[in-house]
């Protein structure tokens, strides 16, 4: 008589890339799972923002130098979706599982910090970046979309998201209830959306709140992602590139810290 050789624990590499795997199909599953809130409510929001600009506020007759109002608008507002989208998928996963008591069972797998940052990370990015595609494709259904520079496009894109995402995922990690993420959400992530010229050009500005504008990383990621449709920028196209850079670089290394160190999340 033979016995079944007991179950032998899987031996992890140098990356757990089925852990890593795992987490992200998780938070892309767990936004589509509900798609009409994650993904077309804020395509619906942004294009009544866009009928506002354009027919309540006569944008359709504006000019941003020798760009049409409409033209200039349109990249503004598909970063703004992405941004708010991007953030929103991190910390509303951590801050839940922070409230159900199920935070243990994403800390409990033998998963790296910086695992675990990635797999959070990249489920809010492509979150982010699908709400900017169908954003875009639907803005263009009334104004022509043109991509002057595809690459700053991309970067941007893929940079600005990455930078909501880790803000939220950092944010979620420091809220104890909606409340206090609530509190990020209206004091930090809003007033720098609405003041890095999403919805007007920042030459336009009083002196003092053009240094501002330039101190706010968010203008930058819009002022790039702008350039590369229109061909056009406020700032500075290779200081915004290096800031967003840095300031990814940054959010990276403080995530990473709050999750290796278990801050507000272990007993």
């Amino acid at each position: 008589m033979t016995h079944p050789l007991p179950p032998m624990p899987r031996q992890v590499g140098a990356v757990n890339w089925v852990g890593l795997w795992t987490l992200y199909a998780r938070e892309v599953r767990r936004f589509l799972k509900v798609h009409q809130q994650t993904v077309w409510a804020p395509v619906v929001t942004t294009l009544l923002f866009y009928a506002v600009f354009a027919l309540a506020l006569g944008g359709a007759v504006r000019m941003i130098g020798t760009v049409p109002y409409l033209e200039f608008l349109a990249p503004g507002l598909i970063m703004m979706a992405m941004a708010q989208n991007a953030f929103a998928n991190t910390s509303s996963s951590v801050v839940i599982a922070k409230v159900q008591g199920n935070i243990v069972d994403i800390l409990m797998p033998p998963m790296a910090p910086l695992e675990l940052v990635f797999g959070f990370v990249m489920g809010g990015v492509t979150r982010g970046l699908l709400v900017g595609l169908v954003t875009g494709l639907a803005i263009w259904a009334f104004v022509p979309i043109r991509i002057a520079h595809p690459e700053f496009v991309v970067f941007h894109a893929l940079m600005a998201s990455m930078l909501l995402s880790l803000l939220g995922l950092v944010g979620g990690i420091w809220s104890e209830k909606f409340d206090n993420i609530a509190a990020v959400t209206n004091f930090v992530v809003t007033p720098l959306s609405f003041l890095s010229g999403t919805f007007y050009s920042v030459e336009t500005l009083p002196p003092v709140f053009w240094w501002i504008a330039h101190f706010d990383p968010f203008f930058y990621m819009i002022d790039g992602f702008r350039y590369g449709f229109i061909g056009r920028s406020d700032g500075t196209l290779g200081i915004g590139i290096l800031v967003m850079l840095a300031v990814n670089g940054g959010l990276w290394w403080l995530a990473w810290r709050m999750l290796k160190t278990g801050y507000k999340l272990k007993a």
